[in-house]
């Protein structure tokens, strides 16, 4: 728990430096030195001044410096930064729980942040309107709401609105709520990442008011101050509103991005934000060639329904009690699990008889894949003959602690996991710890010849990633900011150059957190490193690749699947730009 609170601070402070934060950190530093309307000794809620006492902080000799109410509040800074970190960390964690929840849109949130902001700015500009907008809170605690209450509104107008760029941490929180997988240990990285990210706006905010207190202009001048600050808060949420911020971001690189990577590499949010033994983390840390002593394997549970056995019917218990079990986590849109599972279905062909039994867990990445028809239809098209448990609510994914897909587990006659495999490759190894496991079970079995099978796996190291399209998962956008899209339709315009393993959009698209819906004049461009290239897409149209100076058309219809839509004889760096007819879903790009 300590390391992943440490991790959550780190990847906190990361994105609180980052270029994402530059559009809030001049209402944060002008915020954080406004007063409260009307800020003199009178102010209800402030003792007045005795009848004929000295006025406490005038300078001396009448140069009419301004009352001690004139400076702003001392924890304003504190509660602009505590409101945004609030705010954030519960929009983050629960906010996908609460839409689903209500029968609102998506970006509901963000509109409501956006009006609070132009209400507070307003209310800056204009006395009357803070006064008419403390009324409901000064009748429930018997005083107004100045300055420092109305700096924490501001902190959580800013946390509804405020977009920070990706990471690994992040990633982790936004994947737990949106998977309702919320414990302790993810609300601990929350809070961690948060106060990380809080640190330093704390110090911008400090810092404004630091300046206020000791600048003489600040003090005299406290009226223009705050029609300065009410002018800025609007113009952020107007900004913010059409996307202006956007190219501030682009002019300044991602200075946070190696850090960003290092954590990403080390894989410690993945592996800490959910609990494993420590047998089976040692398995999935350190894959070996040779059988492992991983634990007891989790429950087959929670399954929404069955493919592939008689009747459909669940797979019973019993029926493992003294067989070699094979789990493999899929989805079927995934092309990695589609060059795995020719693998797994010779093994299932050839060693069923022997006592092996194999079980896709298919586990959705997209919504799409939660439906049982896409998913039957997929396992028709990969010919997949073993039975197949539809895991929709991530009930087995959790048993087992997995994190990835293709994940193979490999269970012993006696239900202990013996050799756990992530990812695609060294598919010989986990057919020669089958063989072995096969005959310890029955000493004397014949087990037929190995499988022969092509490794389709990429050789590439320097491979371009799968990459998201949607504004959850997205980490590679090189036209906005910096690997973040925002919910909602706007047109997109063409960027000058597209960076490695990057894509870029231009026309109008509508993006929603797990795809992109394709609008007039819409395409993408990617810049990839790869042999093969596909498009996971769905609807009816047609998709026009443009590559190697080649325009290929392809008709798409049907449920949501993978087009390839750029192959080349070997592996190198280029580009390709898929033109997509108006209403087709675009979800992510795999390579191979």
């Amino acid at each position: 728990m300590i390391t992943l609170v440490l991790i959550g601070l780190v990847g906190g402070l990361i994105t609180g430096i980052s270029p994402c934060v530059l559009p809030v950190l001049p209402v944060i530093f002008l915020s954080g030195g406004v007063q409260a309307s009307g800020g003199t000794p009178t102010d209800v809620g402030s003792p007045a001044p005795q009848q004929g006492a000295p006025q406490q902080g005038a300078l001396q000799q009448g140069k009419g410096a301004p009352q001690r109410g004139s400076q702003p509040p001392r924890s304003r800074p504190y509660l602009i930064v505590a409101g945004l970190a609030i705010s954030f960390a519960l929009f983050t964690l629960l906010g996908t729980a609460l839409l689903d929840a209500l029968p609102i849109p998506d970006d509901s949130i963000r509109w409501a942040g956006l009006v609070v902001l132009v209400l507070l700015g307003v209310a800056m500009m204009f006395p009357r309107v803070q006064h008419l907008l403390e009324r409901p809170f000064a009748r429930l605690g018997q005083r107004p709401v100045r300055g420092q209450h109305g700096g924490f509104v501001l902190g959580l107008a800013l946390g509804a609105v405020y977009v920070p760029c990706a990471g690994p941490v992040l990633a982790a929180i936004t994947v737990a709520g949106a998977t309702g997988t919320i414990g302790l240990r993810t609300v601990a990285l929350t809070i961690a990442f948060a106060i990380g990210a809080a640190i330093p706006l704390l110090a911008f905010a400090l810092a404004g008011r630091g300046v206020a207190e000791r600048v003489r202009a600040f003090q005299s001048r406290q009226r223009g101050v705050r029609t300065a600050a009410g002018v800025l808060v609007i113009g952020l949420a107007v900004a913010l509103t059409f996307n202006v911020t956007d190219a501030l971001q682009r002019a300044v690189p991602d200075y946070t991005a190696s850090l960003n990577k290092a954590i990403d590499h080390s894989g410690a949010v993945a592996k800490l934000a959910k609990p494993q033994t420590v047998s089976l983390q040692q398995c999935t840390q350190e894959p070996a060639d040779v059988l492992q002593d991983c634990g007891p394997a989790g429950a087959i549970s929670g399954i929404q329904q069955w493919l592939n056995t008689p009747d459909d019917a669940p797979l019973a218990a019993a029926s493992l009690t003294g067989k070699v079990t094979l789990v493999d986590f899929w989805a079927y849109s995934c092309i990695n699990c589609q060059r795995a599972i020719p693998h797994v279905e010779a093994w299932y062909s050839d060693y069923h008889a022997a006592g092996l039994q194999v079980i896709g867990v298919h586990t959705p990445e997209y919504a799409f894949e939660h439906v049982p028809s896409n998913v039957e239809a997929g396992a028709k098209r990969l010919h997949i003959t073993y039975p197949v448990a539809i895991d929709n609510n991530y009930t087995t994914w959790n048993a087992f602690s997995n994190e990835a897909w293709p994940a193979e587990y490999l269970i012993d006659a006696t239900g202990q996991i013996r050799h756990v495999a992530i990812g695609e490759g060294d598919y010989g190894t986990t057919e020669s710890l089958i063989r072995q496991l096969l005959t310890a079970a029955t000493p004397g079995v014949a087990l037929p010849k190995s499988t022969d099978v092509a490794d389709q796996t990429p050789a590439n190291q320097d491979q371009t990633q799968e990459t998201y399209l949607g504004s959850t998962k997205d980490v590679s956008y090189a036209g906005d900011a910096y690997g973040l899209l925002t919910n909602g339709t706007r047109t997109y315009q063409p960027t000058k150059s597209v960076p490695a393993d990057t894509f870029d959009l231009t026309g109008v698209w509508t993006v929603a957190p797990e795809t992109i819906t394709s609008g007039a004049g819409a395409s993408i461009t990617l810049n990839f490193d790869a042999a093969h290239v596909y498009l996971d897409v769905g609807g009816t149209g047609t998709l026009t690749a443009t590559f190697d100076g080649r325009r290929t058309i392809y008709p798409v219809s049907g449920a949501p699947d993978i087009y390839q839509v750029a192959q080349q004889g070997a592996a190198s760096r280029s580009s390709v730009t898929i033109a997509l007819s108006p209403g087709l879903q675009a979800y992510s790009f795999t390579f191979g």
